[in-house]
């Protein structure tokens, strides 16, 4: 099976508040699918190019359709709705090189 790899660029947040309350509230709906944390915290350096960024996190997933069906599930759209009010941010999905 392939992973699955959510990378999400954090490029301003409005509302440091209310961004606190979704990074500490959305982690046990991304474990429940079996996401976890493979990078989290301040942006590094840019060697190549530009990138506009505070923040950069990086999530790993069994497989593409376990991050959609956590990305779409009941559990985690309020936390989704909540960041999308508070933060800019970019956010793909990508996959891993096969087993």
């Amino acid at each position: 099976m392939t992973k699955a790899y959510n990378i999400v660029n954090i490029v301003k947040i409005y509302d440091k508040k209310k961004f606190y309350e979704y990074v500490v509230g959305h982690v046990p709906t991304l474990e429940k699918f079996g996401g976890k944390f493979l990078v989290k915290g301040d942006f590094g350096e840019v060697l190549e190019g530009s990138w506009d960024s505070n923040l950069i996190v990086v999530q790993e997933f069994p497989s593409v359709e376990l991050f959609k069906a956590w990305y779409d599930s009941d559990e985690y759209r309020p936390w989704r709705e909540l960041r999308l009010s508070c933060a800019e941010v970019n956010v793909i999905l990508t996959q891993g090189c096969s087993d």
